[in-house]
């Protein structure tokens, strides 16, 4: 509940989310404090959130994690992170369910420790499908 709220009160910019296939699968949004860019290198093969705040730093945290609003509510986290000043990285090779929250909900937020980065996921969907379907058969390099 306390992340709903904080969803519902928090100020969030009207920008869209957007993919691009070039120069690898990209899923991006930017928020009042942040960017929240997803990747996939089909030459790894391996998928990276990162969040970077637009004002301060991340503070160590044990857990990253994310709360998904809406018809399908889902929270989901990792001890798995790396932070580097004002950039939290999640790299892993399935990203399913962070897929899931964000093309099936209307709302996330990001925490780690202190700080929660809210985002609306009203237009999520279509760079979602996209995204999902960015080529998976590129020749890999050894």
């Amino acid at each position: 509940m306390r992340f709903a709220v904080i969803l519902a009160l928090a100020p969030v910019p009207a920008l869209a989310w957007e993919f691009s296939p070039d120069p690898i699968c990209t899923l991006a949004h930017e928020t009042d404090t942040a960017e929240i860019v997803i990747t996939y290198d089909v030459n790894l093969p391996e998928y990276a959130l990162s969040i970077t705040l637009k004002n301060g730093t991340w503070a160590d945290a044990p857990v990253f994690g994310m709360e998904f609003i809406g018809p399908r509510p889902l929270a989901i986290g990792t001890d798995r992170h790396v932070t580097d000043g004002a950039t939290l990285t999640v790299r892993d090779s399935g990203f399913g369910n962070v897929l899931d929250g964000l093309e099936y909900n209307a709302g996330a937020v990001a925490v780690s420790g202190a700080t929660t980065i809210p985002m609306l996921l009203t237009d999520a969907a279509p760079a979602v499908r996209a995204f999902r379907a960015c080529p998976s058969d590129s020749p890999t390099t050894s």
